[in-house]
Parts: C-alpha cells; structure tokens; sequence
C-alpha cells in the first residue's frame, strides 16, 4: 500500500497526469462492471496501470491501445450469452449448444445483411433463394419460412403466424450497431415459447451508451450496388443517452440458369432510435424501427398455372414497423425482475401473388430470484396477439380473411446446485394455450458438469412443439399442374394440384436429445463439440382428397393435397468448431456440422412437400467454414472465410466452395477503408430453390464492393 501511495503521489504531481490516473480509473471501473471483471483480473490490470506501464487511452467511450487488450474479450474471460436463461451466463455454465457471433466477427466478415453473419455459426443452414431472399434453418426442414426455428431482436420475436416462418427481408439493422449475435442450437421453448423448436437467434443491439458519437459509411459495387448508413449518439442527461440511425442500400438482380435477368433487385431503407435511461437499480429502453423496401422475381410457369397474357415478371414492396419498450430492476446479482412489450407492423404486396397486413403484440414478464442458497429460480408469462389480413387472389385465399390470435402461457426454470461450481442440474417448463390446439406442455432437463476451469460437460432432454399457422388450417392455394406425380402421367387433361388447410392441423412435436463437450485446450485454443438425436412426431404431410373433373373448357382434373399430421422423422448428427490464435496478430475459426435425416411420409407425395416430405433431401449433410482474421499492421487487417457447403438432392443443386476476402486499412483512428470480394471462386452458384411459390431458380453471383467508414 506504501508503494501505491507513493507511485500515486507521482501520478498527482502534475495535473495532466492526475487527469490521465483519473480518466484511466474511471475506465478501469467502467470496464470492471461491463466485463464482470473478477477480483484478480482487476486487480491485475489496477497494478498494471498504477506502475505505469501502459496508460490507458479514451476515444469515442471505448479502450483503446491498451497491450492487456490486444487479446479478444473472449480470451481475457469467458465469453457471456443471455439468450439461454435471459440473463448473462459465462459459456463454461450454460447447458445448451451455443455459438456467439460478435460485432468483430461481422466487420471483418463483410456480410452485409444478418442472413449471411449466420453463415458464421455451425448448424445453421443459409441458403440464398434471390437478392432479397434467404432459407434460413438449424439442424434440417430448412425453406424460405423454416418453421422450427424462432429468432429475436433485442428479444422480441419476429416469427410469422400467417405461414410459419421469419420474413428474413424485414429484419435489419444498421450492423455496426449489432452488439453480438447469440445462436442455440436444439429445443428452447422454456423460456422462448412454441416454435423454438430446433434453436432460437437472438440478434443484440449495443446500448445506447456505447453508440455514441456519430458514424457514417457509404460504398457500393457490382452487386451490392450501393449502400450509405449513419448514426448518431447523444446524452438527454448523464443517466439518459439515445442514438438515431439511418441506412439504405440497393443490390442488383440476380440470374436465371440461363443467364437471364431475375428481376429481383432489391432497394431498401430504414431509419430507427433508441433511449436507455437508467435510475438506480432500474434500467428502462425505448426503441422501434420503421423500413420501406421494394424487390422482385420472375413466376415459373411450369410450377404456377398464369393467367393469360400475365407477365412473369412481379415487383412488390413490403413497409412496416415497431416499437419495443423494456424496463428491468435488478435487485442483486441473483434476483432480478424484468418487463417488456413491444407492437409491430408490417404489410407486404407482391402482385399478382397478393398483399397481407399483419400486426402483433407482445408483453412479457420475467422474475429471477435465489431460493435456500442452491436453487436460482426463473419464473414469468407471456402473452402475443396477432392479428392478419390476407387479400385474396386468383392464387391464394384463406377464408376468413381477417383473423385475430392469442398465444399465452408461464414458465418456470430452476437451476439447482448439486455441487458447488461442479455439478448444476435444470429443470423447467413451459405451460402455453393457442386457439388452434389449445393447451401444450413443453418441459426440459439439463446437467453440466464442469470438473475444472478448462472442462465442461454436458447432457439435455428437452420437449417442443411447433404450432399451426393460418396457412395450414385456412389456406387454398392454386399449385400449378402435377407433372411428376406417379400415375398422372399420360392423362388426356393436365392434372392441377389444389393445396388446402384443414381446421384439424396439430401441433408438430419434438424430443431432443444432446451431448455437448467444451474445453479450453490452451490460452490460444478452445474447442466445442455438440451431438444430437431429434425424434419428431405429428409433422406436417399431404394426402390426396376427391379428385374432380372440370365441366367447363379446357378440362383439367382437380387433385386436392390435404394437410395433415401423419408425417415423423428421426434425425441425428454433431457440430464442432474451434477457435485457434496461433500467433497474437492472427486468429483461425472453423466449424464442421453433420446432418443426418430420416422422414416418414407419404411416398407419393414426397417430391412435392421439400419442408417434410422431402426434408431429407433439402437439407444439405455437411457444411464446413474456415474464417482466418490476420492483422498484418495497426493499420491493415486482412480476412478470409472459405465455406462449403454439400450437395442439395432435393433440387439437384451440387455442393459448392466458395470464400469471401476482406481488406481493410485505417488511415487514421477514426477512418476505415475496405475492400470485399464475395462469392470469389465461381462466377456464379445455386443454393436454394424458392418452396412457397414457384419462381425461376437463380444464381448467386461473385460480387466485389468498396467502401468507408467514418467515426466522428
């Protein structure tokens, strides 16, 4: 203490350096209570700064230049996630398969949109339908409205009950101002409710306080065409900062196999706030959004009956917006309460396919609390309206036209200690009424087991359930004449498939299975294995109604598909990555996913159904990604990102490899210059086909853009 005081005393002996010492304590507090800094580590870095090695500098309210920071958050501590128990959790603790994509991550990516960053995190399937167009899954049933997956921002769900899916167009945000990207992968729905079936993306914004100070970005290329974004950050008070951002962007079309032109350019912008306020132990946000965007494609008239003298070729446009209003109190470090409510929405016109008007609202409730020293219980309810309209066409109807629905339910969570920083076993789950089955039960059980610092183990089984949308009990949809169907061929009259809904629809069932293992190899290497078992019951399949012969001219037999619940799969497989920093300035991070799956379902119809009955063809078995981020200076970063991705049988699309390059150099502090190649090694590929309704299969070109980024 003699020595501190003494080494102080020289720090005050003039008064730049006392206002250095106490700038530098500030931050040091600062990033203790961001961080979660344990005692030692604070303490470390308190000496480290008091003896004078390194002083900390402050630019834009965030360390900079510190040699103790060269090394990631990740590597000075353990990474922590909110998404699975909703409040923050050190990864070595959470029983789930969990992969966090963080802002670094995105930057050095050069992903431009949240569809493509979630390339980054293994078991999520990403496929691009369009320009504007994404297939997004985890673990199987992938498709342009994955149904077993629910996906958040900032926690506030924006999962479609109309078909089922997440209208990936919609969801952006200015990207620098994503905080981090939480990924589970398998069951989830104890905590986030039906449909968190498969796995649950959180998309986190930073906090106001962290925005601060203005941004501005701008560039443009060959596909990504152009693109501008800012941002500025202020205080109301000392306890009240907000930010208010803007973004738009223009990306080019795509082509058909035949090199034709999609029709499918895609113009987009944004605009959006936050405010955070906080009082004592309470902490309050306010934040919406609103968007206008407007894109395309080109019908395929082998899988659409069109009108005569239809042109092909659709525009449309889709608008909306939200606003979220969160308040949480925090007691203690074990007892915590939290609120929030949020209103959205949005209408989407695609003509001649049709228009829908959809809006939601959402409160939710949660309390935190400890309980005889052993048991940290989580408790709370949720309740969404939702209330649809869809505008009938000569291709899509859903009677009634205009439906409202209510989803309510509560949960309870207990993470029981059975030995003190050894062994925790959970056990919870979810109590949920919806108006198209009623009552569904969801529970879960988990155990982790972490016998040191380096290791943890752990094993899990979990319930979901994946409930009905208006599509599967009110829809007519015209499918377009069956050519492919066995024992249609050959008929004197075209064969139309008519697509129809039905008021008995049940929920689709899942039991999980998981094995997960982490270890910490070394200061510089860690590693994360997860295998699985999914056993799904009560899924969706199609059967053949009354087929009907038409009276009038030309003359076309009528083949009704019904939905119903008689399909099942059993899937298994295993996801790995690793994180390696062979060298202090560069940084390798690798995933492997393997999918295995086997669907039951009616064999006649399982060319028709790619969701279900051709599930196991749709999605591809292996994907692997290689990232290498290298530092060549303080000043020139470069990056690499190889993926492949195998085979989709479903389409008859080959596995592809291919790898995007980022260069960027700083000029200045506050000045960044970037240089993206995306999509480097082919000209063009396929990933997906559209599965909802038929439009030409596209080609994903090779794209180069350039830009800046400047922080004021």
């Amino acid at each position: 203490m003699k020595f501190l005081t003494c080494k102080l005393a020289g720090f005050f002996s003039d008064a730049s350096s006392s206002l250095s010492l106490l700038i530098t304590l500030a931050q040091l507090h600062y990033f203790q209570k961001q961080y979660l800094l344990q005692k030692h580590q604070y303490a470390l870095l308190m000496a480290t700064v008091l003896y004078g090695y390194t002083p900390l500098t402050l630019a834009n309210g965030k360390l900079q230049d510190n040699p103790l920071l060269d090394l990631s958050i990740e590597e000075l501590m353990k990474v922590e996630v909110t998404t699975v128990s909703r409040h923050a959790q050190k990864l070595t603790q959470v029983s789930s398969a969990v992969f966090v994509i963080t802002q670094d991550d995105i930057r050095r990516s050069g992903a431009t949109n949240i569809p493509d960053a979630l390339r980054m995190a293994p078991g999520v399937q990403v496929e691009r339908v369009s320009s504007s167009r994404w297939a997004v899954s985890i673990r199987g049933f992938n498709g342009v409205y994955a149904n077993k997956l629910q996906v958040l921002m900032d926690g506030r769900s924006v999962y479609s009950p109309i078909f089922s899916g997440v209208i990936w167009e919609q969801q952006d945000t200015l990207m620098e101002d994503i905080e981090r990207i939480e990924v589970i992968r398998g069951p989830a729905a104890v905590l986030w409710g039906s449909n968190a079936v498969n796995g649950v993306i959180n998309i986190i914004t930073k906090k106001a306080a962290d925005t601060q100070g203005a941004l501005l970005t701008a560039g443009g290329g060959t596909f990504e065409q152009g693109f501008v974004g800012a941002r500025f950050g202020g205080k109301i008070n000392e306890d009240t900062p907000f930010r208010i951002y803007a973004k738009g962007f223009a990306r080019n079309n795509t082509q058909s196999l035949s090199r034709e032109s999609t029709n499918d350019q895609w113009q987009s912008a944004r605009s959006g706030f936050r405010v955070d306020h906080n009082r004592g132990m309470d902490q309050f946000t306010l934040q919406g959004d609103i968007f206008y965007l407007a894109d395309g494609n080109t019908l395929s008239s082998s899988g659409l009956s069109l009108e005569p003298n239809l042109d092909s070729r659709i525009r449309g446009h889709q608008e909306g917006g939200n606003i979220r209003f969160r308040w949480d109190r925090t007691f203690s470090e074990h007892s915590s309460i939290m609120f929030q409510t949020y209103y959205d929405r949005n209408s989407t016109q695609i003509l001649p396919i049709g228009k829908t008007d959809a809006e939601s609202f959402d409160a939710d409730f949660q309390h935190r609390f400890r309980l005889f020293d052993r048991h940290q219980l989580a408790w709370g309810g949720n309740y969404r309206l939702y209330h649809n309209k869809v505008h009938d066409t000569s291709y899509v109807t859903l009677a009634p036209r205009a439906q409202t629905n209510h989803v309510g339910g509560v949960f309870v969570r207990d993470d029981i200690t059975l030995l003190p920083e050894r062994l925790q076993f959970t056990i919870g789950s979810r109590f949920e009424h919806n108006d198209f089955t009623g009552w569904e039960i969801q529970p879960n059980a988990r155990l982790l087991w972490t016998p040191n610092t380096e290791n943890s183990i752990w094993a899990s089984v979990s319930g979901a359930v994946r409930t009905p949308s208006r599509g599967e009990n009110d829809l007519t949809l015209n499918a377009g004449e069956l050519k492919d169907i066995p024992g249609l061929q050959g008929l004197p009259f075209p064969v139309i498939g008519i697509l129809q809904g039905s008021s008995h629809f049940n929920s689709e069932k899942l039991i999980a299975y998981e094995l997960g293992y982490r270890r910490q190899l070394s200061s510089q290497a860690s590693i994360d294995l997860t295998g699985f078992i999914n056993d799904y019951s009560q899924l969706r399949d199609l059967s053949f109604g009354t087929f009907t012969l038409t009276t009038g001219l030309p003359r076309q037999l009528l083949a009704p598909g019904i939905m119903n619940n008689n399909a099942s799969a059993l899937t298994y497989g295993f996801e790995s990555s690793i994180d390696w920093k062979p060298i202090n300035n560069w940084r390798l991070q690798g995933s492997y996913s393997f999918l295995n799956m086997h669907v039951n379902s009616n064999e006649l119809l399982k060319g028709t159904d790619p969701t279900t009955g051709g599930a196991e063809k749709i999605n591809p078995r292996h994907l692997l990604s290689l990232r290498s981020n290298y530092d060549i200076s303080e000043r020139l970063q470069f990056n690499l990102w190889l993926r492949y991705t195998s085979n989709i049988a479903f389409y008859h699309i080959p596995g592809f490899v291919t790898m995007d390059a980022k260069l960027i150099f700083k000029p200045t502090k506050n000045t960044e210059l970037f240089l993206v190649g995306q999509n480097l090694f082919s000209q063009h590929h396929q990933e997906m086909v559209a599965d909802t309704f038929p439009t030409i299969p596209t080609m994903i070109p090779r794209g180069m853009y350039a830009g800046a980024l400047w922080r004021f």
